[in-house]
């Protein structure tokens, strides 16, 4: 048994998904031909969304938020992506010593998002991650 992560956590991850979902696509505007099916969002592509978890994290540790103390599966990260993550993160702290904060922000999101694309969103390492349930 674990220790269940603190609520804010727990909403953030929840405000984290929610806004994965909504980026992934929209709906059609009111009034559109489209039919329902047309219009229902794609889910997005594992690399996409470890680019967007990753990133997000690793900017926290950087930035030295409240919440970036928690652990690679309260992130919601899978071994790779966290493997991903520490690389960043480390890469992150070299360059805001030698050019800034704002340029290790802008490394973090570049060397993330290459590192998702290579392996295909880092989602295989993860004892815990399963491919989400068909709607019903």
């Amino acid at each position: 048994m674990g220790t269940q992560p603190p609520r804010a956590a727990r909403y953030g991850a929840v405000a984290l998904l929610a806004a994965l979902t909504l980026g992934a696509g929209s709906a059609c505007a009111p009034g559109s031909p489209k039919s329902a099916q047309e219009a229902a969002p794609s889910p997005s592509p594992p690399a996409r969304i470890c680019t967007t978890l990753v990133s997000y994290w690793a900017k926290e540790s950087l930035m030295g938020s409240y919440w970036a103390g928690l652990d690679w599966e309260q992130k919601g990260m899978s071994n790779g992506q966290y493997a991903i993550h520490e690389e960043a993160v480390a890469a992150g702290r070299v360059e805001e010593r030698t050019a800034g904060l704002d340029k290790a922000l802008e490394l973090v999101d570049r060397l993330v998002a290459q590192r998702c694309e290579e392996q295909g969103g880092a989602t295989w390492s993860s004892e815990n991650w399963r491919p989400p349930s068909p709607a019903r």
